[in-house]
């Protein structure tokens, strides 16, 4: 029996995520760790990726000023010195992942004009890169995510026109794609973040370890040869 799988592979992977989610800068790094590791030993199978939008506080004020602490203590209502204590948890082990996270500076923002960027720079074949900048901008450097000004520049950094940024941020057809986005996690079950649907069947949560994500994209393989009928292996 040929285990060897056909020239051209393509596994499918949609993510819903949120750039104010520090699980969901992690799992970005650690499901790319695991991509390219993966992808290493098995060149025959490719990887179609696309990100969408969810909003972890959809109930944030455009006009919020405050810290992530400043969020979370009074908005939410939780314990200061709880918010301190996990907060610094997972600066910890950001950096034991070459992740940064600087709370103390993150200025906490709705982020529905963000998710409007992420969606023009879909259309622009340049997805990857502009979230990682906002993830970056966000997390390590203070940037507002509400503020226009900051996308557009942001937006330039990762190869956007910035004119188009300013754009999108006022384009109803770019805020419905990002409701559309959020209707399908609703239809998903889906209600946390990060959430990686493989193959439009398989569903992994969370911020999984690069070992656990290779894991699931060989089982994702192997339910292929499973369902193959008898004379295609």
């Amino acid at each position: 029996m040929n285990e060897t799988l056909p020239a051209g592979e393509t596994i499918r992977v949609d993510i819903w995520s949120d750039i104010a989610c520090p699980w969901c800068y992690l799992g970005k790094h650690r499901f790319e760790s695991a991509l390219l590791a993966f992808q290493e030993q098995r060149p025959d199978v490719v990887f179609e990726v696309e990100s969408h939008s969810f909003e972890l506080a959809p109930d944030t004020p455009l006009d919020f000023a405050g810290s992530e602490i400043d969020f979370l203590v009074r908005h939410k209502g939780m314990p200061a010195d709880q918010v301190e204590q996990m907060l610094g948890q997972m600066t910890e082990l950001g950096a034991s992942e070459g992740v940064a996270f600087d709370f103390h500076g993150v200025r906490h923002a709705n982020t529905q004009r963000a998710h409007r960027v992420l969606h023009l720079a879909k259309d622009r074949g340049v997805q990857a890169e502009v979230q990682e900048r906002l993830f970056r901008a966000y997390f390590a450097e203070g940037e507002n995510m509400s503020d226009a000004d900051a996308l557009a520049r942001l937006g330039a950094e990762a190869g956007l026109d910035p004119d188009e940024v300013r754009a999108a941020l006022d384009d109803e057809a770019y805020g419905e794609a990002v409701q559309r986005d959020i209707a399908r996690a609703r239809q998903l079950g889906i209600n946390g973040v990060p959430f990686f649907l493989l193959d439009g069947q398989y569903g992994v949560s969370g911020a999984q370890s690069t070992d656990a994500f290779s894991n699931v994209f060989e089982q994702v393989l192997g339910f292929r040869r499973d369902d193959a009928p008898a004379d295609a292996v």
